[in-house]
């Protein structure tokens, strides 16, 4: 080889080990941390603000990169999540009408784009989800907030550091409503010409992640936020990769083979398998229903109580808990029989195809004339568990009793929009049921918004129209008892009374299972549909 081509190659060669030497960490630098994370979703949830995909959207994306006034305290497995302060220091209502809120800001607190968090900031955010005149209105985030921002007449300015809401009538769990609300940086929007398109790749909040790549449908990742407000609970790792999974068996695959480090959902029949693979399977009660809304549209069925009654006694909960590997527990109403709010309803969900035949053929049903109904599903979801098996279980069920359930199946946000909808939307024609799983973590969303006639979407949850005057007068009890003890207490009569009324199919309280690499270190499963990432690292 020439003399020039032996030089040529001996400075290419120096090039590339400098470069090695580059790209390497440095000597005594720590590599950086990564908590990967396999979710449920088909998509990766709204970035702006209000994200979707459900709660599992809130959880993984929502309250990581926002805030809220009031946020919910994850910290304890040992205890129901309760709420705390957030963006809010402290909030309270006026004593004579109880529809004047105010709220105390945290001083010194910054968005990720280094701007100022203060009272401006929290009007601009709910003119963007409640002035259509806004020039910040985004209607995507507008329709997932829609059941946070439903009671708000009016809102204003008092002082830099202090916010007042007015609501439209009085009620007693607005501030679970505001723990819904994230906070974006309005500077973000000015700087990006206000397109929520490209806010979507660049958003700014407060939360303790910041956002770093995005690809949709395939994964986001955060980074953590050296400076957030709370020193506690700035981040454990140094990136959160939160990936896309939506097929049960890839992402146990993906936990098994190392690419990631924890999974949503594992199905049932293979958590021995983890566990011999090492993985922690963690569970824990938490204010969760996996249940069937019935529509009451004319033309359902189930307007009649003798069927609403027979389908929830034609369900073997036990032997479908047992299916699911002991990941959930059998239901006897929309709460568990221990929440101070179950009360003493009078009639008893059980296992009894006997009495679910009777009604039928009272009815007009027998199992070799059957009612047809069409019950729409998911595929996956958010809180779903594992829905088509567990689905095609019942189907079996409703059969020995005289009902043939068609499932009409759809990917998980189709679902929702469906929900959203409500029965008597031409989307849902034809559907007598819908199965999306609910929490009962405050008043409005485990009870009041489901039950109350006048709550039909978009005002609030109540997705078939059951309307009974008995119902509606304990939800404007409530909204109207500011005690909490007393508040129970309207509370387990109103659920006494829903399940007196079969006013839903409900069928198994899911444990919230998820399984962890042996690795995985920090985290504390709260009893909560949401969970606190910030103190969990991979070891």
């Amino acid at each position: 080889m020439p003399g020039s081509a032996v030089s040529a190659v001996k400075r290419l060669a120096a090039s590339f080990c400098a470069a090695l030497v580059l790209a390497s960490p440095a000597a005594g630098a720590q590599a950086e941390k990564v908590l990967r994370v396999a979710a449920t979703f088909a998509d990766i949830p709204l970035t702006t603000g209000q994200p979707s995909q459900g709660g599992e959207g809130q959880r993984f994306v929502g309250y990581q990169l926002y805030d809220a006034l009031i946020r919910w305290d994850l910290s304890r497995a040992d205890v129901a999540a309760s709420l705390a302060p957030g963006l809010a220091q402290s909030w309270s209502s006026d004593a004579a009408t109880h529809k004047v809120w105010t709220f105390k800001l945290r001083p010194g607190v910054k968005f990720h784009d280094g701007s100022a968090f203060d009272a401006e900031s929290v009007v601009w955010n709910l003119d963007k989800v409640l002035n259509r005149g806004a020039a910040q209105f985004d209607q995507a985030q507008a329709t997932q907030a829609s059941q946070y921002v439903l009671n708000i007449a009016s809102y204003r300015v008092v002082d830099p550091l202090t916010v007042e809401i007015a609501t439209k009538a009085a009620d007693a769990t607005f501030p679970y409503m505001v723990a819904g609300i994230m906070i974006s940086s309005p500077a973000r929007y000015k700087e990006l010409g206000g397109d929520w398109s490209k806010i979507a790749f660049k958003p700014s909040g407060t939360g303790p992640w910041m956002l770093d790549k995005l690809v949709p449908r395939e994964k986001i990742e955060m980074v953590r936020n050296p400076n957030y407000w709370d020193p506690a609970r700035v981040p454990k790792s140094d990136r959160l990769v939160v990936l896309a999974m939506p097929d049960s068996n890839t992402r146990v695959a993906a936990l098994l083979s190392g690419q990631v480090d924890w999974i949503e959902a594992p199905p049932p029949d293979t958590i021995p398998r983890l566990k011999s693979g090492g993985m922690q399977i963690v569970t824990n009660i938490y204010p969760h229903i996996w249940p069937y809304q019935l529509s009451y549209s004319p033309d359902s069925p189930f307007r009649d109580i003798r069927i609403r009654k027979a389908a929830n006694l034609a369900i073997d909960r036990v032997g479908l808990s047992e299916f699911l590997g002991g990941t959930a527990m059998p239901a006897r109403g929309m709460v568990d029989p221990k929440h101070p709010w179950f009360g003493k309803p009078n009639f008893k969900i059980e296992y009894n195809p006997t009495e679910a035949r009777r009604l039928m053929k009272e009815a007009g049903y027998t199992p070799e004339k059957p009612l047809k109904i069409k019950l729409a599903v998911s595929t996956a979801g958010s809180g779903q568990m594992q829905p088509l098996p567990m689905n095609e279980f019942i189907q079996e069920n409703f059969k020995e009793v005289g009902i043939d359930a068609e499932l009409v199946v759809m990917e998980w946000e189709e679902l929702r929009a469906h929900r959203r909808a409500g029965s008597d939307d031409p989307s849902n024609k034809g559907i007598a049921g819908i199965n999306n799983s609910f929490g009962y973590w405050d008043p409005f969303i485990g009870l009041l918004g489901v039950a109350g006639s006048k709550l039909r979407p978009p005002a609030g949850y109540n997705w078939g129209g059951f309307s009974d005057p008995e119902t509606d007068r304990l939800v404007d009890a409530a909204f109207n008892e500011f005690d909490p003890a007393k508040q129970n207490e309207i509370l387990a009569q109103l659920h006494a009374r829903i399940v007196d009324q079969a006013m839903w199919i409900w069928v198994v309280h899911d444990l919230n299972p998820r399984a962890l690499g042996p690795k995985v270190k920090g985290f504390v499963q709260a009893q909560s549909w949401y969970q606190d990432l910030t103190p969990v690292y991979v070891e």
